[in-house]
């Protein structure tokens, strides 16, 4: 590894993915200082007032990263992007397609632009379906290379693909790691490309995205604390 110099406790990013911002509100209060960092997403976004939520949780000195993955003609991605400048938003997404990719990262200002490289809950069997013919880490390390040639700051990648992606590619790009489990995934769960905190990290992720272990615990703020704690052992 050759970490970033990110806070220790900044590097979980909690995927707040509840009914709508009244709920999204108690958690964060539920949560306290043991989480810093949100994720807020498509599910909270069509659930009405999103970005009173946002301004809310900024005044409390919460990070956010607002994941509504954007894909749509360049012009109107730039437009979306833009709106999020001077929010006191941290990250945003986009799909990994060179042209969504250029025309966000010459929209952004102070928010960071992270691309999707290939979704979590997606293997082999879904990108044949899909008309891929090379396979998921050949994929991912091809969408990496041109998110970074645009200028996006980042990428959201599998904790499987971050060892390949730390291997080729510069180390200032973001690699943001979501399907992390403390435990073995269980089988009722959509998340197939998975790993522990400590692998992901050992593998070169700067950030993991952590949803349901945390959310659906007996004690959420615990079990926020547990990740933590492990997060501020591979860095001591």
């Amino acid at each position: 590894m050759q970490p970033k110099p990110i806070p220790s406790r900044d590097r979980l990013i909690f995927a707040m993915d509840v009914a709508d911002a009244a709920e999204a509100r108690q958690t964060v209060e539920q949560l306290g200082d043991s989480v810093t960092f949100y994720k807020i997403g498509l599910e909270l976004f069509m659930a009405g007032g999103y970005f009173e939520l946002l301004d809310w949780m900024v005044a409390r000195d919460k990070k956010l990263f607002v994941d509504l993955k954007f894909f749509d003609i360049p012009a109107t991605v730039a437009a979306a992007v833009k709106r999020l400048n001077g929010r006191g938003v941290t990250f945003t997404t986009v799909h990994g397609n060179q042209a969504i990719m250029e025309a966000a990262a010459a929209a952004k200002e102070d928010v960071k632009v992270l691309a999707v490289t290939v979704l979590t809950s997606l293997d082999r069997g879904d990108l044949d379906d899909l008309g891929f013919q090379c396979d998921v880490q050949q994929l991912v390390l091809s969408r990496a290379k041109r998110a970074l040639a645009t200028g996006v700051d980042g990428v959201v990648s599998s904790g499987m693909e971050a060892e390949m992606l730390r291997n080729h590619l510069d180390h200032k790009l973001l690699v943001v790691t979501p399907g992390i489990r403390p435990v073995d995934n269980r089988p009722s769960d959509d998340q197939k490309r998975v790993l522990t905190p400590t692998a992901a990290f050992q593998a070169g992720a700067d950030y993991i995205v952590v949803g349901r272990p945390i959310r659906d615990a007996a004690d959420p703020r615990a079990a926020a604390e547990r990740i933590q704690a492990e997060i501020a052992a591979v860095f001591a």
